[in-house]
């Protein structure tokens, strides 16, 4: 990584200066937008102003990489480190939680005085110890699953820890809080001459692709997807054109109120996304899209603006990653780098500041598996030329090493043409390479559910969800429907069960709730749910349909402090599932010596 004296140089702050400069950072960040979804990267149905502005007033990096999913780009860009190294490995079943360890940048940039705040999808963890007021934000509005399922008047968003509901659209709701927080620097004199450190990770155009559904929405919802189907589009890619319109307008929204405070000269403002694209109707030639390691699916756009820093208009075709971020914000601030532990990331300021140079990375790196992360499925490795490509699929024999298919990015960007018969010793190389860096980046990592803290006075009653439990039996099954609407269900057999890890920090007695469906014909099975040496038992009654759910009140449990296993099993059955199970709340009733989270 350069020095600071280098990268200060290159924006033009004096040798030796002893204060750093300290702008403001507005970090906005799309959901699924692909590279090519704007009207810079040559998209001619898309209306993109905003961003077209950002990328004609700043540096647009056209080679910025992020991981192939969400949660592991949300880990990458706020740590500097490859999601591998987090302890996170999923975007659902509890693995999207970032380890307790990790330092985020916004807790380095509340460290040199920052105020700090996010607004919008967080998906990084849900539960106490782990959530973004607690990771460095002073002010959270948002939510924590992957998705949600409202965005008009959406019910699953959360204020720093505590739930909400909300009036209106989620990306109008979010940009509003935006402009809040930065608004209220100025309005308080004791705040006025702290810089602020803005993230914005909208959660659009992330299904479902919906704009506008509600009585005051929907006029202008309507009229965007019409203006996106008068274009031929299908009906699929005119609600995701119109959902990043919507997101444009808002960007436009923002960026008029630095200007009306006054902040332009002193605000960096970059703008990206967090994986590729799932939009198909135009692609930029290239290949792939969200969740695969196909340039469709790693590439993003990234605009860079800071007037007078960074030249307008420049084009960059050297590698970034998402994980360059939080060295870049330290290099510039002149704040020390965690020096406990490996980045990945490096400081990028010398390309932004100059509009040009080489890439501080000689290879960048992909990898995704839901379930297992391993070295074969869906990876590949880039150098600032030649990226080699795998895929296996789990059912299939391994293929001999060195595996992957290798592209010659610079002639074809396409990933069109195989050339791995021509170059074998670049294809061993690169595999070498990525195995290396593999074995590296998983070395310590268990990849499982880290336990639930329970007994959290912050998190109170602690709720369950049917996706974080480890299934035993042989038609148990979990049914993923958007996270607050999954069950456990399919079981019919005594015997089968759900068992969840629990991390009880206050020991004391606890009621037990429950969320279930049960059919008529199902009614009368038996469901136990137990933790150390207590049980209490279910005889759920009849729901209008198994998908419709309603609560129980069970009884109660003694958790003794520690780690503890949280089970449901099925003890009687009448040949169906005697319910589907879709949460289960443990709410303090006796309380005993409070324990406190453990990193």
């Amino acid at each position: 990584m350069l020095h600071f004296a280098l990268a200060a140089a290159l924006i033009t702050v004096p040798l030796g200066s002893p204060d750093p400069p300290r702008p403001n950072i507005v970090l906005v960040m799309t959901d699924d937008q692909g590279y090519w979804d704007t009207g810079v990267s040559g998209n001619e149905k898309i209306d993109t102003p905003v961003m077209d502005r950002l990328a004609a007033e700043g540096v647009w990096l056209r080679r910025f990489y992020a991981a192939p999913v969400c949660a592991p780009t949300r880990a990458g860009l706020l740590t500097g480190r490859f999601y591998l190294r987090t302890g996170l490995y999923n975007t659902r079943f509890g693995g999207d939680t970032l380890g307790r360890g990790e330092i985020t940048l916004a807790q380095l940039l509340k460290k040199a005085g920052y105020r700090t705040g996010a607004f919008g999808k967080w998906h990084l963890g849900k539960y106490a110890g782990y959530r973004p007021h607690e990771r460095g934000f002073d002010e959270f509005l948002g939510h924590y699953h992957g998705h949600i399922e409202r965005y008009d008047y959406p019910d699953q968003i959360v204020h720093n820890g505590r739930p909400v509901e909300g009036r209106g659209h989620v990306t109008d709701l979010f940009t509003d809080a935006a402009i809040e927080f930065i608004r209220a620097g100025g309005d308080q004199p004791s705040v006025g001459a702290r810089p602020f450190f803005c993230y914005l990770p909208y959660n659009a155009p992330h299904s479902p692709h919906v704009v506008g559904t509600s009585h005051d929405g929907q006029p202008r919802g309507d009229a965007l997807i019409e203006k996106y189907l008068a274009r031929d589009l299908p009906l699929r890619e005119a609600r995701i054109y119109a959902m990043v319109d919507l997101v444009d307008q808002n960007l436009g929204r923002l960026l008029a109120v630095i200007d009306e405070l006054g902040l332009r000269e002193d605000t960096i403002v970059i703008f990206t996304s967090d994986n590729g694209g799932v939009s198909k109707a135009f692609k930029a030639g290239l290949k792939g899209n969200k969740a695969s390691v196909w340039e469709g699916g790693v590439r993003e756009p990234f605009f860079a603006r800071w007037p007078g820093r960074f030249p307008a208009g420049a084009k960059v075709d050297a590698m970034a990653s998402h994980v360059d971020l939080l060295p870049t914000f330290c290099d510039l601030l002149q704040i020390p780098l965690p020096a406990d532990r490996k980045l990945d990331g490096r400081s990028i300021l010398p390309l932004l500041a100059s509009g040009g140079g080489e890439s501080p990375h000689e290879y960048l790196y992909h990898t995704w598996d839901r379930y297992t992360p391993n070295p074969h499925n869906r990876w590949a490795i880039c150098s600032s030329r030649y990226k080699l490509v795998g895929y296996h699929k789990a059912d299939e024999p391994l293929p001999e090493e060195p595996a992957g298919a290798l592209y010659d990015l610079a002639a074809d960007p396409g990933e069109t043409e195989n050339i791995a018969a021509e170059y074998p010793e670049i294809v061993a190389e690169l595999r070498s390479e990525f195995l290396r860096w593999f074995v590296d980046a998983t070395d310590g990592q268990a990849y499982e559910p880290v336990p639930i803290p329970v007994g959290s006075p912050d998190d109170d009653p602690v709720e369950i969800q049917a996706s974080w439990a480890t299934l035993d039996g042989d038609a148990i099954k979990y049914t993923f429907l958007g996270y607050d609407w999954d069950t456990i269900d399919g079981w019919t057999a005594p015997g089968e069960a759900a068992t969840w890890r629990l991390d009880v920090l206050s020991g004391g007695r606890y009621e037990v709730k429950i969320s279930y469906g049960s059919s008529a014909s199902a009614a009368g099975g038996l469901v136990r749910i137990s933790a150390g040496g207590s049980s209490v038992e279910c005889r759920p009654r009849p729901t209008p349909t198994p998908d419709v759910f309603t609560t129980a009140s069970l009884g109660t449990l003694d958790l003794a402090p520690g780690p503890a296993v949280l089970k449901a099993e099925v003890v009687e059955s009448r040949g169906g599932e005697p319910m589907r199970l879709n949460r289960i709340w443990l709410k303090r009733v006796e309380e005993k010596p409070w324990r406190g989270l453990q990193p």
